[in-house]
């Protein structure tokens, strides 16, 4: 964007439009707070439960006896429960046949049982300080049914959990249970999306709401922290990046104190959550009038995403997006592959409860798109010592084809759509 402060409606404006929005939210009687598109529908237990089945659907196919979660991401995605990651073992065993139960230090389980929703299974086994949870993880899966001899570790099952297990469940093989989480959770339902839709519109406005505070001579955590007010004014937690000038060519930024300048690239990249699913959106813009070959660029990287977007094909494999954002920047004469100046990262990744997941956008990544399916849209061109260019979106993929949930920035001077 060549920014230009009398294109954008005053800060006082959009200040004032978000504490109306704020006002309204505290204001509301309903017990789902009022969004920029609309009401907050948290996923119901019919869904979770229905996630359950299909895991145990996914299981009999993938031949395991059992999965085990930790208090991570994926054991709120099945049981809406969250509690975290300590020295102590906690987490949950969904079973392929029969309902769940969970595993909790002793001491614990009251505070376990308030947390728990027994709709999806209401069996605590609790572990003495001096006993062992390994050996509760492994009576559960004997107790729901021996057939396959094989159990499931969920990714951010840590190794000495998983290691413990293997020790005790004698004739078990320890397997990675990612054929199973990521077989749900890469599928989104309209639930999900919906709540995507929220958080990436509450991002919009605060960038907004945000953008129209810069200036020269403002540092990068000044304005950091106005993108993070913008959101609380909105009623979300939520933040972004920010990189300036040259650093803007280091994707994921410098710890180098920044000060904005005129005729400064300044690359912003952040979202926020609403029931815990994620957005992720960068814009690029410039602080004044920007030059030739700001422009130039710009429109180049422009070019890739919309070239990203329009290779997202029901069935087609996901590297061919990388492949087809990456020939426009290499046809401008950039690097090929990862070679800079040019893209030097995959051009997208998946999102939903967590701001990366599985799958992405990369070479050699032959997993065929499908409905239901979420992305971010990133591809960057980044010129050591310069600056860098990216523009991210994310898509979701319907029966009708891929949809972006933010709308592309228009030119290098109207960031958003």
């Amino acid at each position: 964007m060549s920014y230009n402060r009398r294109k954008f409606i005053g800060l006082s404006a959009l200040t004032a439009g978000a504490m109306t929005l704020k006002n309204s939210l505290l204001a509301s009687t309903t017990t789902t707070p009022l969004t920029p598109s609309g009401i907050v529908i948290p996923i119901t237990i019919e869904e979770r439960k229905a996630r359950i089945a299909k895991a145990q659907q996914l299981m009999a196919k993938e031949k395991m006896d059992a999965i085990f979660l930790e208090g991570t991401v994926s054991c709120f995605y099945f049981t809406g429960l969250r509690w975290g990651q300590s020295e102590r073992t906690f987490g949950v065993v969904i079973p392929a046949t029969g309902a769940i139960a969970y595993v909790c230090p002793k001491f614990e389980e009251d505070r376990a049982r308030e947390l728990i929703q027994p709709v999806y299974g209401d069996e605590v086994r609790c572990w003495e300080e001096h006993e062992s949870p390994y050996a509760l993880i492994v009576n559960i899966v004997k107790d729901r049914g021996v057939k396959y001899h094989s159990i499931g570790m969920e990714e951010r099952v840590r190794f000495f959990i998983a290691d413990g297990v293997k020790k005790l469940a004698k004739g078990f093989e320890i397997v990675d249970a990612t054929p199973i989480t990521a077989g749900c959770r890469m599928i989104k339902s309209k639930s999900e999306i919906a709540l995507m839709q929220i958080a990436t519109d509450v991002t919009i406005e605060a960038y907004k709401i945000a953008f129209a505070t810069i200036q020269p001579g403002m540092s990068q955590t000044v304005f950091s922290g106005n993108i993070s007010a913008a959101f609380k004014k909105l009623g979300y937690s939520g933040g972004a990046s920010v990189q300036i000038g040259k650093y803007s060519a280091m994707p994921h930024g410098s710890i180098t104190p920044q000060t904005i300048r005129e005729g400064d690239i300044v690359m912003v990249d952040g979202g926020t959550s609403c029931e815990g699913y994620a957005s992720d959106i960068t814009r690029t813009i410039v602080v004044g009038r920007p030059t030739q070959r700001q422009t130039d660029v710009w429109n180049i990287e422009k070019e890739a995403q919309t070239a990203a977007f329009n290779a997202i094909k029901i069935g087609a494999p996901c590297e061919q997006v990388d492949a087809a954002a990456r020939a426009v920047i290499a046809k401008a004469g950039f690097g090929s592959d990862y070679k800079l100046p040019g893209l030097p990262h995959r051009t997208g990744h998946g999102i939903g409860l967590e701001g990366h997941e599985w799958t992405n956008f990369v070479k050699g990544n032959k997993t065929p798109m499908a409905v239901g399916m979420c992305f971010s849209n990133e591809p960057t061109i980044s010129i050591p010592g310069e600056f860098g260019i990216r523009l991210e979106d994310c898509v979701y993929i319907s029966e009708e084809g891929p949809h972006y949930f933010s709308k592309q920035s228009i030119s290098i001077e109207q960031p958003f759509g």
